[in-house]
């Protein structure tokens, strides 16, 4: 992944943060990161940024269950703005429920991941992500 994009976390458990943070770096991903602890932080810096004139590439990592607005919430804004739905969004989710994966494909997510309970199957899989995260191109919002 080009070294210019910025990897978004959006992660109010900070064990849960550290880990994905940690384990992107195992996996070779340097790129800047910008965590926020609730939903509507998440909504506050993408919709300012999509309003400025500096083209700029994002990934986002998006909980589900996150405080003051939920992720999937914050997927639909997301996806509803003509700008900011060019954004690759992983969702990081709790459970399985299939109709919550079906809804955040519909939505628009590029990826539905549940969390794994285990410690170390929670750690495979961010990198496994970091190894996907390698391999991709993703756009600039702003141009």
């Amino acid at each position: 992944m080009n070294q210019d994009v910025v990897i978004l976390i959006a992660e109010d458990d900070e064990g849960h943060f550290s880990l994905i943070r940690k384990n992107l770096v195992r996996s070779g991903i340097f790129n800047e990161v910008i965590r926020f602890t609730d939903g509507q932080e998440v909504l506050d810096f993408l919709f300012d940024k999509a309003r400025a004139a500096e083209p700029q590439a994002y990934i986002l990592i998006l909980d589900t269950q996150m405080p003051k607005v939920d992720g999937v919430t914050v997927l639909e804004r997301i996806k509803a703005h003509e700008a900011l739905k060019r954004i690759p969004v992983v969702m990081l989710a709790a459970d399985d429920d299939p109709h919550e994966v079906e809804h955040c494909h519909e939505l628009g997510c590029s990826i539905y991941i549940v969390k794994p309970a285990e410690h170390d199957d929670f750690v495979d899989a961010i990198r496994k992500v970091g190894q996907f995260f390698s391999v991709v191109s993703v756009p600039r919002i702003g141009e």
